[in-house]
């Protein structure tokens, strides 16, 4: 039997602790994050990614002490989940405003129906593509060292057993969500102004000739021209919001340092 000396035995808990405190905060975020989280992604891959996760961010954190009594590691692991969940929350939102500038995007065009329901969230067609687009190109362009790093710069903003508090992260929350849904708007402007000026025209035209069905002549126009103006600022849109994404993750508060 090999026998285990007693500074070896505190060295081991010390470091069993420490993973795992790191673990919580860690699987508390990529059950969140985008790409990595999603509900297509099995419950293994996805343990398999927080264990690397924690294995990079561990070693760059100081240690972090054992708890004196059960009700401290108790309490040390809801914050720890908590404050996982809430950044979570913050980066998840983007994929969100993807989807509402899709919607958006859809609802102008009269392409919310089809191939609604190809993804495991039912949205239209052009959120798909965006979600899609937008996960392949922040995956591109390192979302999983950009999501290593924003783990270890979390423990500056808050430490380990730091109780947010709830005023504050209320005030957070209500802040990403509403520049959540000016972003999702401001990415869905194009598809907005073109479908008002094309209801314009199309008044105009019902006005001059109403014995002319304008809405057999203009359907296939809408549909086309939403096509075509997807084609012309996809690329654009993406990369609005992914220069979005990785300020997000650079600076989560928002405030100017």
């Amino acid at each position: 039997m090999i026998s285990i000396s007693p500074e070896l035995q505190i060295v081991l808990s010390a470091g069993l602790w420490h993973g795992a405190m790191v673990f919580l905060r860690v699987s508390a975020l990529v059950s969140l994050l985008p790409a990595f989280g999603d509900r297509s992604v099995p419950a293994r891959v996805k343990l398999g990614l927080s264990v690397a996760f924690t294995m990079i961010v561990a070693p760059a954190i100081p240690a972090i002490p054992a708890p004196e009594s059960v009700i401290a590691m108790a309490g040390f692991a809801m914050s720890e989940v908590g404050i996982g969940l809430a950044l979570g929350f913050g980066i998840r939102m983007f994929v969100l405003v993807l989807q509402t500038a899709g919607s958006i995007a859809a609802q102008s065009t009269s392409l919310s129906q089809i191939l609604g329901g190809a993804g495991v969230e039912p949205v239209p067609a052009i959120g798909f593509v965006l979600v899609v687009g937008g996960m392949a190109l922040a995956v591109m362009a390192g979302l999983h060292m950009r999501a290593a790093a924003f783990l270890i710069a979390s423990y500056d903003l808050l430490p380990f057993a730091t109780v947010p508090d709830g005023r504050q992260m209320s005030q957070w929350g209500l802040r990403q969500v509403s520049q959540g849904f000016s972003l999702a708007f401001l990415l869905a402007a194009p598809f907005v102004i073109a479908s008002v000026i094309y209801n314009l025209t199309l008044g105009v035209i019902n006005r001059a000739m109403p014995q002319l069905m304008v809405a057999f002549v203009g359907a296939p126009v809408v549909t086309f021209g939403g096509l075509f103006l997807l084609f012309l600022s996809a690329p654009t849109m993406l990369a609005v919001w992914e220069d979005a994404l990785a300020m997000f993750l650079q600076n989560p508060t928002g405030i100017v340092r």
